[in-house]
């Protein structure tokens, strides 16, 4: 998203230098400041802007940019991005300048919110109706319509706009969703049930913002114990959302939608996350901001907004979007769940871990606190201290749960970082037993074995198991290239090691395999050549050593282990071993 922004300003640059070579035009003066001093602030002011809006810091890039506008106020891109930053940023400005941009879909719409925060919904209905049928408003425009109808009193029209989308087969689940609210709100039980029936069934998949709605109605009509399945079901489908079952089955019941704000806020929300999950920020950015203006309390929509802003890697600015969510909040446990993860990547390793271990004390029953502890220490590299994270949140797990094998493979690779290879192995061996055909504990287990001499042949089989499940993946593909180069095939290993580099390029330890199959197979100018090039690739301070040994001393004699006739597993060389598994394992392998 930062690379979209910076492209945008270009473009804007090129604008504003474009209105100061034209200072000098008849009528010119007229309309703005000409002087070079004027205009050099302006410029300066842009380029503030443009470096604010690439780091989120909108506050400030709307500041900055509405000084340079200030200068330039013919500009019409300029003003433009003048009020999606004072958007971005909720500031108020954003009003006054969207009354400037009769042509801006985004500006328009802020505009209609503002009739229905002020209750003059048929006013809101002329705007809605007035957007053009294409664009982002093309999806939009009848569930706002409906809404400002809905506001105004007409919910005979506000289903009658909605009924003919309803039947169709384009988004037919939302449009079927926001008729079940309106008629729900209206007390049209009949109509609301039908409508919330055809969304149940309409959606792909359920999420947690449905499932909240669904439960609301099943609960307020007296099935409660229906209500807490819709809840227990959604909550098996996502990291962290077992963290918030217990509030919402406890009281599931309160609408999720009291007026028309809500529902257009809602509507919102939904296109933003759905322009999100294409990667497509800019958009879902300033539509988040007007579900926040509608409904300052929409806390999914500011776990989205968080989310957004952190694909920037700006945890900053994403921990200030959380920021008035209160502890009282239903989904308040998720957020903390956010909030520690963006604290770890803001450089506040000690704040995410008391909020972790805070969130596990009140959270007796949910892995989730205990899984993300884990990772958090595993990342700081108190291996130990991530291995009884994770064996906590084992205990919290139920023994058929789908997902056991995936924590004893994370707490295997803890154990393994922590040099207790015995416990790491049973670990690793448990995950396949739980799950046998998962390609990273295949590939773990199979190249650690690699690494220190062992099971040879059981290695390569394990390995050839991965590749075969995820052909692509350039740390799979590497192991294949490793296990086959200590067993003797030379031939085989320069194979596989060349499509792993070609694979992931820039990963220092797989070119440094390269290197060493090269040696072994006597093209030594090419092997240092590779040997030097891993140490310009940011390797680790044990690959590092490797890499200088190597190029000290070439590829030690003991390193292959051919194969016995029989095929068992041979010995560890009395030479001393390459890194151990995790210099590769986990930091360059993809992990489910």
């Amino acid at each position: 998203m930062k690379d979209r922004l910076i492209r945008r300003m270009a473009l804007l640059a090129l604008c504003l230098l474009s209105a100061c070579a034209a200072g000098n035009a008849p009528g010119f003066a007229a309309a703005i400041d000409p002087s070079p001093t004027a205009l050099g602030r302006a410029y300066g002011d842009f380029l503030i802007g443009g470096f604010a809006a690439g780091q989120m810091d909108f506050r400030r890039a709307a500041h900055a940019l509405e000084a340079a506008l200030a200068v330039t106020p013919q500009d019409t891109t300029l003003r433009r991005e003048a009020f999606l930053a004072a958007l971005d940023a909720g500031l108020p400005g954003a009003t006054r300048l969207a009354r400037t941009l009769p042509h801006e879909e985004i500006a328009q719409l802020l505009l209609a919110d503002e009739e229905v925060t002020a209750g003059r919904f048929g006013l809101a209905v002329q705007r809605f109706a007035a957007m053009p049928d294409g664009g982002i408003a093309a999806m939009l425009k009848p569930i706002l319509l409906g809404w400002a109808q809905a506001g105004a009193g007409q919910a005979d029209a506000a289903l009658a706009t909605l009924e003919p989308f309803v039947r169709g087969k384009r988004f037919r689940g939302i449009y079927a969703l926001h008729a079940a609210l309106i008629a729900d709100l209206a007390g049209r039980k009949r109509q609301a049930g039908k409508f919330y029936h055809l969304a149940a069934t309409s959606f792909g998949a359920g999420n947690l913002r449905l499932a909240q709605i669904l439960a609301s109605w099943q609960a307020r009509n007296g099935h409660l114990a229906e209500a807490r399945r819709t809840l227990a079901a959604i909550a098996r489908q996502g990291h962290g959302i077992r963290l918030v079952l217990p509030a919402l089955e406890r009281n599931p019941a309160p609408l999720a939608i009291r007026n028309a704000a809500d529902g257009i806020a809602e509507a919102y929300l939904a296109l933003a996350a759905s322009f999100h999950a294409r990667h497509a920020d800019l958009v879902a950015l300033p539509l988040l901001q007007l579900a926040l203006r509608l409904r300052p309390n929409l806390t999914a929509a500011r776990l989205v907004l968080a989310e957004v802003i952190d694909t920037g890697n700006h945890p900053g600015h994403a921990l200030a979007a959380l920021a008035p969510v209160r502890a009282a909040d239903p989904l308040a446990p998720l957020v903390d769940l956010r909030r520690a993860l963006l604290l770890q990547a803001a450089g506040r390793p000690a704040e995410a871990v008391a909020l972790l271990k805070t969130l596990a004390a009140t959270q007796a029953s949910a892995p989730e606190p205990e899984v993300t502890l884990g990772d958090l220490l595993r990342q700081s590299k108190h291996f130990h201290a991530a291995a009884a994270a994770y064996g906590a949140a084992l205990a919290r797990t139920p023994a058929g749960a789908p997902d056991r094998w995936l924590l004893h493979y994370y707490r295997g690779i803890a154990y393994d970082l922590g040099g207790d290879w015995a416990r790491a192995e049973a670990d690793f061996k448990t995950a396949l037993k739980l799950s046998p055909d998962q390609p990273y504990v295949l590939n773990y287990l199979g190249y650690s074995w690699a690494v220190k001499g062992r099971h040879l042949g059981r290695a390569t089989a394990m390995i050839a198991r991965a590749m075969k499940a995820v052909p692509n993946d350039g740390a799979v593909v590497d192991s294949m290239g490793y296990v086959l180069l200590r067993r003797g095939d030379r031939a085989g290993a320069l194979h596989f090691l060349e499509r792993a580099v070609h694979l992931m390029p820039g990963d220092a330890t797989i070119n440094g395999h390269l290197g060493d199959a090269y040696w072994a197979s006597g093209e030594h100018l090419q092997a240092i050549y590779q040997w030097r090039r891993a140490l310009t690739l940011d390797p680790s301070a044990k690959e590092r050593a490797r890499l200088l040994g190597r190029l000290a001393h070439g590829l030690p004699a003991a390193f292959i282990i051919a194969p016995a006739p029989s095929g068992p597993a041979q010995s560890p060389p009395a030479t001393p071993a390459p890194p151990a598994a995790p210099e590769k394992g986990p930091a360059k392998q993809s992990t489910p």
